[in-house]
């Protein structure tokens, strides 16, 4: 029985399972396959043919090597689709206020209407029994503290009128939130602070990075899946 050098399929299969084979490749190594086998098969024994097997289980690696380009190709494609989508899922939150991970409460003060507090947040895996809030100035005074009382598992969203625990307006800038949440046994819960910030763009993901939503200068860039609110 005639054998058939196996040299050519071996290396299309070895290049590609790395991904790494181009289609002109792809193609010259094919061809380079069918020129080899129909070559044995015209100077082939014909006391000693082919086996039917060998061919058809040649012809059929061949094949898989074919099909694995084509199943990598749809899946490029799939993922460019998802990258788009998510790119304009994105884009919706521009001029949208957020919850993102930071401990950060920046205060203004207007003369008309009085103070104003951004916005801030708690995430809790597990429900408090008691959750504590603490609000410093960034020379670590502390200025406010409040018991919130019981909060479920999840984000909760809360709001300070930036005055302190005596009714006095506090001056304008930035100040730090702190949480201490406890169970029903007085045992401290992970808590993680979440601070307010506004979504002002969108940089696009590109090979296989994800989209990056801009919050301005204070906060930097985050990904959507550190957006853990939307107010």
């Amino acid at each position: 029985m005639m054998n058939i050098d196996t040299s050519v399929v071996n290396s299309i299969n070895s290049s590609g399972s790395t991904a790494g084979l181009s289609t002109r490749q792809s193609a010259e190594l094919r061809d380079s396959f069918m020129t080899l086998l129909i070559t044995q098969l015209q100077n082939q024994d014909p006391l000693n043919p082919m086996d039917n097997s060998e061919m058809t289980s040649q012809l059929a690696q061949i094949n898989t090597v074919s099909g694995i380009e084509e199943l990598n190709a749809t899946l490029n494609g799939i993922t460019q689709q998802m990258d788009a989508a998510q790119t304009l899922q994105a884009a919706g939150l521009i001029d949208k206020a957020v919850l993102v991970p930071g401990n950060n409460v920046m205060v203004s003060v207007d003369p008309e209407n009085g103070s104003y507090a951004t916005p801030f947040g708690i995430e809790l895996d597990t429900p408090a029994e008691k959750v504590e809030v603490t609000v410093t100035s960034q020379s670590g005074e502390v200025v406010y503290t409040n018991n919130l009382g019981r909060v479920a598992a999840g984000v909760e969203s809360f709001s300070w009128g930036g005055m302190t625990n005596g009714g006095e307006a506090v001056p304008e800038g930035a100040y730090r939130v702190n949480f201490k949440a406890t169970n029903a046994e007085g045992e401290l819960l992970e808590s993680r602070a979440l601070n307010y910030a506004l979504v002002q763009g969108v940089s696009p993901g590109a090979g296989g990075s994800d989209v990056r939503l801009d919050l301005g200068a204070i906060y930097g860039q985050v990904t959507l899946d550190q957006i853990k609110q939307i107010l």
